[in-house]
């Protein structure tokens, strides 16, 4: 064993050096191109991440693949592939994801746009196209129509709303315009 194992160390590695590709030392290093002093003068972050709570007391977390400024206002931030995480003083989660979002600084809201997600720890998992938040309270709406899946099945409405009593701390998932529900409850066979 003393022999066998220091062999096949040997072995291995000169198979590593017999295997590998030889490096010509004349060829360039790959490098990027960029624009430098572009993105010098850029304003902007990548990785960016937002956090609040509102006078409820519900936490809000975003983050943003790349934010930038707008130029007709700097108060207003243009986001990329944004995702944000809602945790209510009820305790529940709420996940949103979109390709876009427009978040106003001076307003405390946000308009995201491009493929929403809306999931929730109570078992929602709504797509809209929109969706308006304001984050000094917690509202968000969908201006347009929603479709999903939810603890009482596939359900389609023309609006979405949450909203929260600030005074009692519960909040509520409001489906309007035309809601159609597929239930899909569970039979007891007793």
């Amino acid at each position: 064993m003393k022999i066998v194992l220091p062999l096949a160390a040997l072995g291995l590695l000169s198979t590593l050096f017999l295997i590998s590709q030889s490096i010509d030392p004349t060829k360039a290093i790959p490098v990027v191109e960029l624009d430098l002093e572009q993105r010098a003068q850029d304003q902007g972050a990548t990785n960016a991440a937002f956090a609040g709570v509102t006078r409820g007391g519900d936490e809000i977390m975003l983050d943003a693949v790349s934010a930038r400024p707008s130029p007709e206002d700097a108060r207003i931030i243009n986001a990329k592939d944004v995702s944000a995480e809602l945790t209510l003083v009820s305790g529940t989660v709420i996940d949103v994801s979109a390709k876009n979002a427009s978040l106003n600084q001076k307003n405390n809201t946000a308009a995201m746009a491009g493929s929403v997600r809306f999931k929730t720890t109570t078992g929602y998992d709504i797509g809209t196209e929109q969706l308006n938040a304001d984050f000094n309270i917690l509202h968000a709406e969908s201006p347009g129509p929603i479709s999903g899946e939810g603890p009482p099945g596939v359900l389609t409405a023309g609006r979405m709303i949450l909203t929260s009593n600030e005074e009692t701390g519960t909040s509520h998932l409001v489906f309007t315009d035309r809601v159609k529900l597929i239930y899909s409850g569970h039979i007891n066979e007793e």
